[in-house]
């Protein structure tokens, strides 16, 4: 990322009024807080205002939490596409309670999803963020987030979703349908993946497009780049005789869910 201060970030929202009195954080989140952008990306920052201090104006998107809707604001500044989501403080309070340790051991052995896409999001960029305003709030959330369950759910539903997709492949084989084991062989292959990230803390699964990127940083032990991206590119697949190809990344799948941490 182009070296830019966090004073030089918040001038396009000053200058529009874009920065409420009630903010108590704001902070660049998505691929230009990690420096993954290019040309072409927008520029997403999240400010979070006091409690009962929502944002005035934008335009509202619903969420399950109280208040029920998150507001956003959408401006062009610097040949760029800026988008501002502004969140009230209780709304994390919210999203956190419902990753709880006693939320997690509720749900059994695979816990129901506690999220919608857009809050699992918001507080997966949360934890990568880059701050402009706010770092004591910042820090401390950051932290209640590390402390809660919110990782074991994260792995526990994508070693979910990859052992349906293995049994899936395994089913489809067996019926002779190879073409269809091949999409749940690649399905249960990146659910591996993510559950692998997930344990190492790199959140996302929602946004494929930057799973070699996540996989990088997180650098796990239990797979090296080149053998993933092996698979990720189906290199040896073979349309002839598929099979080899599907059972061989059925078998890294079943591996990496023994070596996934969960906590």
């Amino acid at each position: 990322m182009p070296h830019r201060t966090t004073a030089d970030w918040l001038v396009p929202l000053r200058e529009r009024g874009l920065l409420p009195a009630a903010t108590v954080a704001a902070y660049v989140v998505g691929s230009a807080a990690r420096g993954w952008h290019n040309a072409r990306s927008d520029f997403d920052i999240h400010v979070v205002t006091a409690a009962g201090q929502h944002s005035g104006t934008g335009t509202e998107v619903p969420v399950p939490l109280d208040p029920p809707f998150v507001r956003g604001r959408t401006f062009y500044a610097r040949d760029r596409r800026w988008e501002v989501t502004y969140w009230v403080a209780d709304q994390f309070d919210q999203m956190l309670a419902k990753v709880s340790w006693q939320a997690y051991e509720d749900g059994g052995t695979v816990p129901e999803e506690p999220l919608s896409w857009r809050e699992e999001l918001s507080l997966a960029r949360l934890g990568n963020c880059l701050p402009l305003y706010g770092e004591e709030w910042i820090a401390h959330s950051q932290e209640r987030l590390a402390r809660s369950a919110f990782r074991s759910f994260m792995v526990t539903r994508s070693l979910s979703e990859a052992a349906n997709a293995v049994e899936d492949a395994l089913g489809q084989m067996e019926s002779g349908d190879l073409e269809s084991a091949t999409i749940s062989a690649r399905t249960a292959f990146g659910r591996a993946i993510d559950a692998l990230l997930e344990g190492e803390g790199e959140y996302g699964s929602h946004i494929p497009k930057w799973r070699p990127n996540r996989f990088r940083a997180a650098a796990p032990r239990a797979l090296s780049f080149a053998e993933y991206w092996a698979v990720e590119t189906m290199r040896g697949y073979d349309p002839a005789d598929p099979r080899p190809w599907i059972t061989s990344v059925l078998t890294v799948c079943q591996d990496l869910a023994m070596r996934v941490k969960t906590s």
